[in-house]
């Protein structure tokens, strides 16, 4: 004889249960999630206290303020991702998928912004090693000018013909950087050129005359006017002076000229002539 199957009945949990359940979880969780709570609140009351030392000292370091807000959001923020991971832990919380999900995004922004994350170290090591400093006339990448910003992505140079070249900081920073303002003052060469039968000793003189009337040129170190070097179609001839380095170009110009009048006064032959 054929009999129907019993229909297994679907219990259902009454209030009595899910009051215990509640209560054992209270018991046994409920420590947990106070003191974490506890934990919470006072790792963000140390944070606080934290940044603002943080502030108070980098002023007193006297660190780029382009920096000081970027160490300030580095340091909270990873300190706020510590407390947090650090309470769900105190609390019980499964860690598995935060944690996934944190490698997983971190990995991409990685990978994302790796053209921008070297020019951010670049920018990051030129401000706290600064080789150059706003206002300082620097050769790099093939540009010769003066400093005009540093970001913490870029450093704006503006040429001496008056054009706005923006370098990426992590070309800049891995590559030579030749400062030329960093000592104060620089060398300035002129030599030239003139045939056998000049007399050398009048022209040793006009080199120092010129250079007494140009403007710009230093007593210290003592300037020097000199034979140069004997060649097969002449004798070289050079004046060695020391400059600011910001009157550079209009010292060179100065002097040459000045050499030139004064061979020219002199009727000394010039090459070409």
């Amino acid at each position: 004889m054929y009999t129907l199957p019993i229909a297994q009945t679907e219990v259902v949990p009454s209030i009595s249960d899910l009051y215990n359940n509640a209560y054992h979880w209270v018991i046994k969780s409920g420590p947990k999630v106070v003191i974490g709570i506890i934990l919470f609140f006072i790792g963000l009351w140390l944070i606080r206290q934290l940044r603002k030392w943080m502030t108070r000292r980098m002023a007193s370091k006297q660190i780029h303020s382009s920096l000081q807000p970027f160490f300030l959001s580095l340091t909270i923020t990873g300190l706020h991702m510590v407390l947090v991971v650090v309470v769900m832990e105190i609390m019980g919380l499964e860690l598995t998928i935060f944690t996934a999900i944190l490698s997983a995004a971190t990995v991409a922004a990685g990978l994302a912004l790796s053209g921008t994350l070297q020019n951010f170290a670049g920018g990051v090591m030129i401000l706290l090693l600064k080789p150059f400093d706003i206002g300082d006339n620097i050769i790099a990448q093939g540009q010769n000018g003066k400093v005009t910003s540093i970001q913490v992505f870029y450093t704006v140079v503006l040429t001496f013909d008056n054009k706005t070249v923006i370098i990426p900081n992590g070309k800049l920073f891995n590559e030579v950087i030749t400062n030329v303002s960093r000592e104060g003052k620089r060398r300035l060469d002129v030599d030239f050129k003139l045939g056998f039968v000049a007399d050398h000793d009048l022209v040793v003189n006009i080199i120092k005359q010129a250079v007494a009337q140009t403007p710009g040129i230093l007593s210290e170190p003592a300037p020097l006017a000199s034979v140069w070097q004997i060649e097969f179609d002449g004798v070289k001839y050079t004046s060695r002076v020391w400059v600011q380095a910001s009157e550079y170009t209009s010292a060179q110009m100065g002097l040459t000229k000045r050499i030139m009048d004064g061979l020219k006064s002199a009727g000394v032959k010039l090459p070409g002539t």
